[in-house]
């Protein structure tokens, strides 16, 4: 091989292996695209109360209107507010709380024009900035926003700056809003002191993450019993027994966890779908899901806290609507 053969085979090597490293670099980056929710929720057999809330649940897009944030760790599809209600509709919801997700960034428009349109039967869940002005935030709070929310998943970007965590929540206490949490599994323990000395009511996402796996005597489920039965500004949404499950459907093996949840602080337990169930292993049916109502709340009267006064009370829903 002559000098300019090896030149030659050198800088094809060495364009080989930038392309390799780019091709890389790109797989890194690339945003995962989430499963679209079950398009054919199931009427359930239980028969939700009047005014039943769905404390937890998300309206995506449609994109062409509310585009999702550039700093988004997932790509899904459109769950407009159309499909939204059609959903409610058929498992028997006539109140709901929409929480902005993460994809929307702190655009929270999706959330407000709903809310605008429901004739006050829907409430929101902002994502906010500290840089947000006086003007934004009561904007928001005439809009329909209740409260903020705050994820502590790596996933979804991790802990973050602490110090606007703290300016944030005593701003939006003034306006009487709580505060909505989501941890990692497990990690309940290292945030109670932070917690607890919170400014304003807290709810904690999809009963703390439990991991059912690890049975009702693991440290992280005993922690946040301990949490709840101690703080009187804690409440917890009995949702996300598809993510705690380790059996899979009909998720029975969560079940334990929501019942000593409910039985351990009823007057601060609220209950949601999570539709259109973003990031989950397995995708559940809505109707399913309300199924399981009566396996962990078998009491009426708990079954009329969970699903209709709780709500009611935290939000601040009109007796009327």
């Amino acid at each position: 091989m002559n000098r300019r053969e090896c030149l030659h085979l050198l800088t094809g090597l060495a364009c080989t292996a930038l392309a390799g490293e780019a091709r890389g670099q790109a797989a890194e980056k690339a945003i995962p695209t989430i499963a679209p929710p079950d398009p054919n929720p199931k009427t359930p057999s239980f028969k939700l109360p009047p005014k039943s809330c769905d404390s937890h649940t998300h309206i995506f897009g449609p994109a062409s209107r509310y585009p999702f944030s550039e700093k988004r760790s997932y790509n899904t599809a459109d769950a407009p507010l159309e499909s939204f209600r059609s959903v409610h509709e058929k498992i028997g919801v006539e109140r709901c709380v929409i929480v902005n997700a993460t994809v929307h960034g702190t655009d929270n428009r999706v959330v407000t024009d709903a809310i605008a349109q429901s004739e006050g039967a829907y409430k929101g869940i902002a994502n906010v900035s500290d840089e947000m002005t006086e003007k934004e935030l009561a904007a928001f709070d005439k809009g329909g926003i209740c409260g903020c929310r705050f994820a502590f998943l790596k996933r979804l970007g991790g802990v973050g700056d602490m110090n606007k965590f703290q300016r944030i929540v005593h701003r939006v206490a003034e306006l009487g809003w709580h505060i909505d949490v989501y941890f990692e599994p497990g990690t309940i323990a290292e945030f109670a002191p932070i917690l607890t000395a919170l400014p304003a009511p807290y709810v904690i996402d999809h009963m703390g993450t439990v991991q059912a796996a690890k049975g009702l005597d693991d440290p992280g489920f005993t922690a946040l019993l301990d949490l709840q039965t101690k703080d009187e500004k804690c409440w917890v949404k009995i949702t996300g027994l598809e993510r705690a499950s380790a059996a899979g459907k009909p998720f029975h093996d969560a079940v334990p966890f929501a019942k000593a949840l409910i039985d351990n602080a009823p007057d601060r337990v609220i209950w949601g779908t999570d539709w259109p169930h973003p990031n989950v292993k397995i995708m559940p049916n809505d109707g399913d899901l309300v199924d399981l109502i009566p396996l962990y709340a078998p009491d009426k009267a708990i079954q009329q806290k969970l699903l209709v006064d709780n709500p009611a009370r935290l939000f601040k829903f009109s007796g009327s609507i």
